[in-house]
């Protein structure tokens, strides 16, 4: 499975033989097990198992969840009161449904980030970074058509305003939207269109994630010091590596423990949380809520969208370009949409020829300088669009972009590395020296 060199799953009795030789299920679950993983990996390397917890979990859940729920505009809100009351653990599972996708794109986040300072993205991992992109896409769709099921106010009104990105398109918009929603506007037909959605897109996600695990046990996994396991031979491996079990296995599940703690306390002290009180109100096609916000975690994104207006240049100009196709409501989806688009082509925007962020000096302020940029945008995305808040999100979008199309190409050109070590051994022993090295300070 993997390019390193390491010890292969040896069958020793006839039936393992026999088994083997027609399905080798237990090599494959072997080599994955014991694959040679970069021993200098820290605590930022714990959230794949974490990602991995909350995708079971929501299909888990959501299978159960299913069959109870009820996708009729005039029997869904209902039904959902009905898993909440009346099914057995009916409401802890669906505060462990709906908290579940809060972990999981908070888990996700910290994983982009992680990938983008540690350089993962480059070669040759650029596969599994556009994987892993995929993948985030796939789970923003699948999280938009879950929230739209319990049929509140702010699911129908967040799918009525959603929706309609597609219909600012120019020429087949009002095309595209029809063939979505099933109709004219947000009805039952949707209801049914997203339920069905909702329910088959996890797999399509369990899926990605088993190509996303191919592609970097293919290629290795990254580390902290962003410099590649030897592979001449196993013994130089081995001076760089560990197994995954049981050296990683117990570390992640330890972390896992941890995470847990904090979600379950989330889940039953205070699983409403993250959610918005109108979504607690049938919906309504009649009354509009006062301020229409999605859930946290399409905020950022959200905030870029509004951000762009009809008196912003980049907008007028585009407009004049086009002749008027290209209006303020189209340009903002555009932008919604590019925020995402850039970061998959980040292997090819970034020139450094340094992997990981630990030795870019300069690359590091920009890297932090993005984080808090994409809190205060999760921050304007959660505000009604008054005051400064358009100001701050426009400005927090031209960095966003400004950072993946000018900073990072620039910063590979300009910035002066600092010296990297030449393996992960020598990386590992700076942190952990070995006990001859201690023992040899002592005296």
């Amino acid at each position: 499975m993997s390019g390193i060199p390491h010890d292969h799953y040896e069958p020793k009795t006839g039936i393992e033989k026999w088994v083997h030789a027609r399905l080798p299920i237990v090599g494959l679950l072997y080599d994955t097990l014991m694959i040679p993983t970069p021993k200098n990996l820290n605590w930022m390397w714990i959230w794949g198992i974490v990602l991995a917890f909350c995708l079971v979990l929501q299909i888990v859940t959501g299978i159960i969840l299913a069959m109870h729920y009820t996708p009729h505009v005039a029997m869904a809100f209902d039904s959902v009161e009905h898993i909440m009351r009346d099914v057995n653990a009916g409401w802890a599972l669906r505060y462990l449904h709906a908290n579940g996708a809060s972990l999981f794109f908070f888990a996700v986040y910290i994983h982009i980030f992680r990938g983008i300072y540690y350089g993962s993205y480059k070669a040759p991992r650029e596969v599994t970074w556009i994987v892993g992109m995929l993948i985030y896409l796939v789970m923003m769709a699948t999280g938009f058509l879950g929230y739209v099921l319990p049929w509140g106010q702010m699911s129908f009104w967040g799918a009525t305003v959603i929706t309609g990105f597609a219909g600012a398109i120019p020429g087949v918009g009002e095309m595209i939207q029809t063939w979505i929603l099933g109709g004219p506007a947000v009805d039952n037909a949707t209801l049914n269109r997203f339920f069905s959605l909702h329910y088959l897109l996890p797999f399509v996600l369990a899926a990605l994630v088993v190509v996303h695990i191919w592609a970097f046990h293919t290629t290795g996994n990254n580390n902290p010091a962003g410099v590649e396991v030897r592979r001449g031979s196993k013994e130089e491996a081995k001076k760089d590596t560990l197994p995954f079990w049981p050296y990683f296995v117990i570390k992640d599940l330890f972390a896992l423990a941890v995470v847990l703690l904090v979600f379950f306390a989330f889940v039953y002290f205070q699983p409403n949380y993250g959610g918005h009180p109108d979504n607690y109100t049938e919906a309504n096609p009649l009354v509009t809520p006062a301020h229409i916000v999605p859930e946290w975690y399409y905020l950022p994104f959200y905030a870029i969208l509004r951000a762009f207006t009809s008196d912003v240049w980049a907008v007028q100009l585009a407009s004049l370009i086009t002749g008027g196709i290209v209006d303020a409501k189209f340009f903002g989806v555009i932008a919604m949409f590019g925020s995402i688009v850039v970061m998959v082509f980040i292997p090819w925007l970034d020139t450094s020829s340094v992997r990981s962020g630990k030795y870019r000096p300069s690359f590091k302020w920009w890297f932090w300088v993005l984080v808090l940029d994409f809190l205060v945008l999760t921050w304007c995305g959660a505000q009604p669009a008054e005051g400064m808040v358009p100001v701050i999100s426009l400005i927090g979008a031209s960095f966003w972009f400004a950072y993946f199309l000018i900073i990072l190409p620039l910063l590979g050109v300009l910035e002066k590395p600092l010296p990297v070590p030449a393996t992960i051994e020598e990386d590992f022993d700076s942190h952990y020296p070995p006990k001859d090295a201690l023992a040899s300070a002592a005296e």
